[in-house]
């Protein structure tokens, strides 16, 4: 089945939750408050896992939270139709959510004292699950091959638009003292050691007893378990548990079983060619 995407300002956007009316607002017209906390990625970048991390550090380590309310009520996609009328709805302080690049993202951020916390990943990851991912969530078009989505990944031509673009627009901003970049690879390397970083940014002072609750209910395991996170909840025809798992390994360096040597290789050449200047961004 094909499947249109919505288009705006030059990016590819599933249809159902976007609209091109949600995504101007989103720009232009939603109102940032200061204590506002984005939780900001490219796709299969760790969005999930961080929204569970920040949802339980707001709590103050409580997982009840995390256990009674849908994710997506906890931290609404404020440019998506639906996300944007909770967001809306939504009491102070929110937690927000989106995958937009920074040259869409809400201008009246940039004169307000709202935090991000932008969360990057191995792009060779990013692939693999995304690619899976396109194959179970039925707004996105289903590639006919890994290799088709690959090439695609590295034209820019997927949904939410070209990777490079969004992580060196993003990286642009980094030593703005409201902007907290980390990635998935240091969150899996030492968890609670991020957690206490992302604390002392939010300006949330947890004991150990807490930071432990946070560290052991944001586990890949726990988020397994949690229907409120795992996606099980959603309808199949939004999301096809029969095509594949949405919480699928969870691991860092899952890209060396699916490419070939020539596809790793022609990655390595795109990368180098598109992220000059940017160095270390992965651990």
């Amino acid at each position: 089945m094909t499947v249109q995407y919505i288009q705006y300002k030059g990016i590819k956007f599933p249809p159902g939750y976007n609209s091109v009316q949600s995504l101007c607002f989103a720009e232009n017209s939603f109102e940032v408050w200061d204590d506002d906390i984005f939780n900001v990625t490219y796709p299969k970048s760790g969005t999930v896992w961080m929204t569970e991390i920040l949802s339980l550090i707001l709590s103050g380590g409580d997982p009840t939270w995390n256990q009674s309310v849908l994710n997506s009520l906890r931290a609404p996609w404020f440019s998506t139709r639906l996300g944007l009328e909770m967001a809306l709805n939504s009491l102070s302080p929110r937690l927000l959510t989106c995958h937009l690049p920074i040259q869409i993202f809400p201008k009246t951020f940039f004169t307000s004292k709202a935090k991000v916390v932008y969360t990057s990943r191995d792009p060779r990851d990013i692939v693999v699950s995304y690619y899976y991912f396109t194959k179970m969530c039925t707004t996105y078009e289903d590639p006919n091959s890994f290799n088709q989505f690959l090439e695609g990944f590295l034209s820019g031509d997927v949904p939410h638009g070209s990777w490079f673009d969004h992580v060196k627009g993003w990286m642009e901003m980094e030593g703005r003292c409201n902007i907290f970049f980390i990635s998935y690879e240091e969150l899996k390397q030492n968890l609670r050691v991020s957690v206490e970083h992302l604390c002392h940014f939010l300006g949330k002072q947890l004991d150990d007893a807490a930071i432990t609750s946070v560290v052991e209910n944001a586990s890949f395991e726990a988020m397994q378990k949690n229907k409120m996170c795992n996606s099980t909840m959603l309808p199949k025809e939004l999301m096809d548990q029969e095509k594949g798992i949405f919480l699928r390994k969870g691991i860092c360096g899952d890209w060396k079983n699916h490419f070939t040597v020539a596809q790793s290789e022609y990655f390595d050449r795109v990368y180098q060619e598109k992220m000059q200047g940017l160095k270390g961004i992965f651990p």
